[in-house]
């Protein structure tokens, strides 16, 4: 098994207004990028190519939105401070920029 592109865990993942797990799983890993909860379940997965991410206006640091499959997601990464001896959080910014490497896109 490959080590994923991008690894979050801990991250707020909501749609609309409604909160789906407050401790969930985001993954890119294979060209695709997975929303999962606490648990490992999969809420959804799209190719990275169809993937869109972006960080809302006026937000704080570590929101970002993620489009897949025609529902766009609310993620709140890095609300969770680090266990001791682990990196902090990844960074809404970070999350953008793996889905853009990953898809291809660049910068």
């Amino acid at each position: 098994m490959t080590e994923p592109e991008f690894a979050a865990t801990g991250v707020r993942i909501g749609k609309r207004l409604r909160s789906l797990t407050r401790a969930g799983q985001v993954r890119i890993e294979d060209g695709r990028l997975q929303l999962l909860t606490s648990y490992g379940s999969e809420i959804d997965s799209a190719p990275v190519q169809a993937v869109r991410a972006s960080r809302p206006w006026f937000s704080p640091e570590d929101r970002a939105l993620a489009d897949l499959n025609g529902t766009r997601y609310t993620l709140v990464l890095g609300e969770h401070d680090p266990a001791p001896g682990k990196p902090g959080p990844p960074s809404a910014r970070r999350f953008i920029e793996a889905v853009r490497r990953a898809a291809g896109r660049g910068h």
